[in-house]
């Protein structure tokens, strides 16, 4: 049988090497661009969407280049994944290295140092200094799948709490954690039994306190699901597809002592927020919480797939020999990858710079919230940062808007990204290797699509 290869598209050399400019060659997407798209069309499954159309040939710092050769400014990390950079020399190296070496043998089937040597990272970084163990995994779902796993092992229980717009993945259990139907759930039911959902602190629309908040998400498990059916408690420290929606001080705290108090596991969902992201190494850093269980993936491994559970050992070590694992978990190329990485953000000063970066995005975007008043809420810590748009009059989320102003962005050079339950939030996730000018750049094009919608 036959068959003719798809015409290839020849790519200039990647990472920060390349000019970081802003540069439209040609209306976007462009021919080479519209080319591909039409491929995927007739090879790809339809449900695989792509937010910004166009055929990517090189990335790094903080630009992506297409094959048309339009350089768009990169606020979005391939959602928070590439925050060290595309191809950061460290993690290039790395990667090559090991794919010389050998490509995978399957941990659980003949073990090697990497996947190792980045369980004792894990368990070093992430917070507390109890005794911890590590599992490793490929995606964030299947880190959060296996964390209420872990769990329900450890407490002999069944019940999971996961809150409003939470996001967990898509996987069947973890669509039933997820809490936004249209695109992660509609008809893809039926979904994973025993979990419960509760409030989320989010300030901008319930004007509550952090205890506030807290009192009333424990008073509903208390009396809808039980403390004593409940194994774990699920929650993103600052989440992420429900629109960067940062609790309330005091909520998190409140919810740790609850856990505590009643033997049910606390697991933090840091895939989105984890490693340098929010301006520390992770998220629940910033309400002095300590997790018994983290979730960690995007970010960790420069753009590779990796993800992984690391908790208390006691709780880590509940599941039996052989209960976890995964043919492709911990590969060693993706673990060649994080350790790169997590040598450049606890070397290269990247939590400081995501500060930095995070003090660009928050200051002038709230300045611009003072004379616009359809940005009804700035928010965000370190280079997670949104910008709420609603109609004025009324106060309601205006999707239609946020559309308007991400398709202005993407027009005129710029990759930003939408999120939240409403669909109303621009998010701001650029990598954290990018310039102070392309960031600036970036948000004037951001801000003029706002103007202009």
């Amino acid at each position: 049988m036959s068959s003719t290869a798809a015409p290839s598209i020849s790519a200039p050399t990647g990472g920060p090497s390349l000019p970081q400019e802003r540069r439209l060659v040609t209306a976007v997407p462009g021919p080479r661009s519209r080319e591909l798209m039409a491929r995927k069309a007739g090879a790809v499954a339809a449900g695989v969407g792509v937010a910004v159309p166009i055929a990517v040939v090189a990335a790094g710092g903080g630009v992506v280049v297409d094959a048309d050769d339009n350089s768009f400014v990169d606020l979005g990390s391939g959602i928070a994944v590439t925050s060290v950079g595309n191809a950061h020399p460290g993690v290039v190296a790395a990667v090559t290295e090991q794919v010389a070496a050998f490509t995978h043998t399957c941990f659980t089937i003949a073990a090697y140092d990497g996947y190792v040597a980045v369980a004792e990272a894990l368990n070093r970084l992430t917070p507390g200094d109890h005794e911890k163990r590590t599992a490793l995994f490929n995606s964030g779902a299947e880190a959060v799948e296996n964390a209420v796993k872990i769990a329900r092992k450890h407490t002999g229980r069944q019940a999971v709490v996961v809150f409003d717009h939470a996001y967990h993945g898509r996987t069947n259990l973890t669509m039933a954690l997820t809490a936004k139907n249209q695109p992660y759930k509609d008809g893809f039911g039926p979904f994973a039994p025993e979990v419960y959902r509760v409030p989320m602190s989010y300030p901008f629309h319930d004007g509550l306190s952090g205890p506030e908040a807290a009192k009333r998400a424990i008073s509903q498990i208390e009396k809808q699901v039980g403390a004593a059916n409940t194994a774990a408690l699920l929650i993103e420290p600052i989440q992420g597809e429900g629109g960067f929606v940062v609790p309330a001080p005091g909520f998190l705290t409140a919810l740790s002592e609850w856990t505590t108090a009643n033997g049910v596991v606390l697991i933090a969902d840091e895939v989105q927020t984890g490693f340098a992201r929010t301006g520390a190494m992770f998220a629940s850093e910033h309400e002095g919480i300590v997790p018994d269980v983290v979730t960690t993936a995007k970010g960790m491994a420069g753009g590779l797939p990796l993800s992984a559970v690391t908790g208390r050992a006691e709780i880590m070590d509940s599941a039996h020999v052989g209960g976890l694992g995964g043919t492709y978990g911990g590969n060693p190329i993706a673990c060649a990858a994080a350790l790169a990485a997590i040598d450049a953000f606890e070397h290269d000063g990247l939590i400081d710079r995501a500060r930095e970066i995070g003090d660009v995005l928050l200051g002038r975007l709230r300045t611009a919230q003072t004379t616009d008043p359809r940005i009804g809420d700035v928010r965000g810590r370190g280079a997670m940062v949104a910008m709420e748009l609603v109609d004025p009059a009324t106060g309601e989320p205006d999707a239609a808007l946020t559309g308007k102003v991400v398709r202005h962005a993407f027009e005129h050079g710029v990759i930003a990204l939408t999120a939240g339950t409403y669909g109303n939030v621009v998010r701001f996730l650029p990598p954290l290797s990018i310039d102070d000018a392309l960031l600036h750049e970036g948000l004037d094009v951001v801000l003029e699509g706002l103007a202009t919608a």
